[in-house]
């Protein structure tokens, strides 16, 4: 007992200190109910619940001191429920076969693939001989070949004859699981079309969504018009987050200097936008004496720019991120009106709080992290600089570019391992790149969109629009010019599954407890960088059809072949830390005439005509046969075929005792949308 009697007195000794780990508790439950291997039933939930709820309960009986713990026990089975019942409610019919034939639906959503290509996402989808039980309730079409038309729009019902198949697995085991998004984000099937979509019925014109949609595009191409080339692109993505018009080049320029934070529309932009419109009402209606004097012109500025806000998330199109980036600022501005400190932890932990509870999914998504993994620094660093008494003697002039760098700094820092874990790569120059943008964004660009939207009833949004172009510009130059130097861009391996969570547990510790115990936190910081510097890669790696193989060389992976598969190859590369492409990666030496050896056995693999034919003779001389076909016979090795590759999904192979181990991508039917 008396190492539970320290953990209350250590607990005790945080009173008052302890609300922000709330959304602490409520995510490892949530990333409890991730990480699980199989789906838990009713009688699991049951139990969640019925234990959640003795835990508060024993924590009323017992008294204060034991509240706190057991009440934080209580929110980790919480989290694990909340997720769960997220995940039952979005549930829906998944295509579970390949589709070629007609295809009609409502248009929902519309945005670009990887490759550019114009995707439409459907609703109230009818497929031909698929009975309303298998039809998925979303499916996303990209659009190939000669289009034209028709001008997709939201709530248009439209007809197409397109290819359409489940959405894929991970490309290898551990890797970014696509299904899973699509189960949240409601997608049953994704495929595309090569033939011409046609309009079968017109959009209601009442409908809030396609007005909202018809508002954006408007002003999307007035703002091009004015502001013709990439500049006026770039101004229609900061306002409408429409990025059709931007090219590809621009777009990797943005990324590889760390600038592509710019075009999701987000918390520096949310808070840009509120603040500015903060400043200005609250600056305005100072300016009038009667009114200042007679009204709470602070609390006004707050239910204003609380305004602009919503307004702003409504014309970006609503999407996740600015969703996410609405409910933060909706917190600090509701603080303000009810005449509580605005930028606390506290604060943040509330919008936690209301994110989790609302998608509770977000918790693994690199938004969620890197969003809350910023706010949450800048916070604790200004809350520490705050009373601190030297930073009175810093010049009045000097204070604000201190301030920008010291928050870039450590925005970039908080951000840049879930970065580098999740892309697989780190902009060197970013901080600089930063340092020369993110200040235009905030005294030009973003006060330059709010003047525009105000003086667009008068036809003259010309003029602020003109005076946005200088920065814009400038913006895109220092992009340009940062991707193209030397090393601008560092590969990293992808990390094991165990590194960010310790990465996080060991920052939130340090932030969030109070005392000289917080140095207890670099203790699992330092552990997840050893855990990363010591990831090893698989040394065979196997696509879900079969037709990929990569192996690791001296050299580096080497691929099978120079094309095709070109996602999942790429996919292999970034995680490898690999910036190679896929031609460069196939010219390696590793796979010459489709056999190489594994701990000392054979692995074949069988391409071109004929393969399954040659399978069985490959059989006799080799440990493992991969051929992307159905073998015509069987033999004594372990053949991977496409009936077996359907059931596993994407392989890695490693050295066994005995015999090879395979490690499978695809969990069967082990969670939800693996079924």
């Amino acid at each position: 007992m008396a190492p539970f009697r320290r953990v209350l007195d250590a607990v005790e000794a945080q009173r008052g200190h302890l609300f922000p780990w709330v959304p602490v508790a409520l995510a490892c439950g949530i990333g409890l109910y991730f990480a699980l291997p199989v789906e838990p039933g009713a009688p699991a939930y049951a139990a969640a619940i019925g234990t959640a709820a003795l835990l508060a309960l024993a924590g009323r009986r017992l008294g204060p001191r034991a509240s706190p713990v057991l009440s934080l026990a209580a929110l980790v089975l919480a989290g694990l429920c909340l997720a769960g019942m997220r995940a039952h409610g979005v549930a829906g019919p998944v295509l579970g076969f390949r589709y070629y034939g007609p295809v009609e639906g409502r248009i929902v959503a519309i945005d670009r693939s990887a490759s550019d290509a114009v995707r439409l996402t459907l609703d109230r989808v009818v497929l031909e001989r698929t009975s309303p039980a298998r039809t998925p309730g979303r499916v996303r079409v990209s659009l190939h070949g000669e289009q034209g038309f028709v001008t997709p729009e939201p709530g248009l019902t439209v007809m197409m004859t397109a290819h359409l198949g489940p959405p894929a697995g991970p490309v290898e085991p551990g890797g970014f699981d696509f299904r899973r998004m699509a189960w949240f984000d409601g997608l049953g099937a994704v495929g595309y079309t090569r033939t011409p979509v046609l309009a079968r019925a017109p959009a209601a014109d009442g409908a809030a969504g396609l007005r909202v949609h018809r508002l954006r595009m408007a002003i999307s191409a007035a703002v091009q018009a004015r502001l013709p080339g990439e500049a006026g692109a770039f101004a229609a993505a900061l306002t409408t987050g429409d990025r059709s018009a931007m090219s590809q080049a621009t777009l990797e320029a943005l990324r590889r200097s760390n600038l592509a934070h710019l075009l999701a529309i987000s918390g520096l932009h949310m808070g840009l936008l509120s603040g500015f419109v903060f400043a200005a009402l609250r600056l305005a209606m100072a300016a009038v004496p009667r009114l200042a004097l007679r009204w709470p012109i602070k609390k006004i500025a707050a239910g204003g720019a609380l305004g602009a806000a919503f307004f702003y998330y409504l014309l970006s199109g609503g999407i996740v991120a600015t969703e996410r980036a609405l409910i933060m600022i909706a917190v600090m501005l509701t603080a303000v009106m009810l005449d509580r400190r605005a930028i606390t932890l506290r604060a943040v932990a509330i919008a936690a709080i209301i994110v989790l509870t609302l998608r509770p999914e977000s918790l693994v998504e690199p938004g969620f992290q890197m969003s809350f993994a910023a706010t949450t620094a800048l916070v604790a660093v200004f809350g520490a600089l705050r009373d601190w008494n030297a930073a009175r003697h810093v010049p009045r002039w000097l204070r604000p570019v201190l301030a920008l760098v010291l928050s870039s700094a450590v925005a970039g820092a908080a951000t840049a391992p879930i970065a580098a874990a999740h892309f697989n790569r780190i902009a060197d120059y970013g901080l600089i790149a930063n340092l020369l943008a993110v200040p235009l964004m905030g005294t030009v660009v973003m006060p330059g969109a709010v003047l525009a939207a105000l003086l667009w009833p008068l036809g003259v949004s010309h003029w602020a629009l003109a005076l946005m172009r200088p920065a814009l510009d400038w913006i895109l130059g220092v992009a340009h010019w940062v991707s193209g130097l030397e090393g601008a861009v560092t590969p990293v391996v992808a990390p094991g599954e165990a590194v960010l969570p310790l990465l996080a547990l060991g920052m939130l510790w340090a932030i969030l407890w109070q005392g000289r115990a917080r140095l207890a936190g670099a203790a699992p910081a330092l552990a997840a960088l050893v855990l990363w510097s010591l990831a090893e890669r698989p040394p065979v790696l196997i696509s879900e059809t079969g037709g990929l193989v990569g192996v690791m060389t001296d050299r580096g992976r080497a691929l099978s072949k120079p094309r095709g598969e070109g996602f999942v190859a790429l996919s292999w590369l970034e995680n490898d830390g690999d910036a190679a492409e896929q031609p460069a990666a196939f010219d390696r030496a590793g796979l010459t005439g489709g056999r190489f050896e594994l701990g000392g056995k054979a692995i074949v693999h069988l391409t071109g005509r004929g393969a399954s034919a040659r399978a069985a003779a490959s059989c006799e001389t080799a440990a493992l046969v991969i051929l992307r076909g159905a073998a015509s016979a069987a033999g004594p090795c372990l053949l991977l075929d496409r009936d077996k590759l359907r059931e596993t999904g994407a392989l890695a192979v490693y050295p066994g005792e005995s015999a090879l181990r395979l490690v499978p991508a695809r969990d069967g039917a082990a969670r939800l949308w693996s079924q």
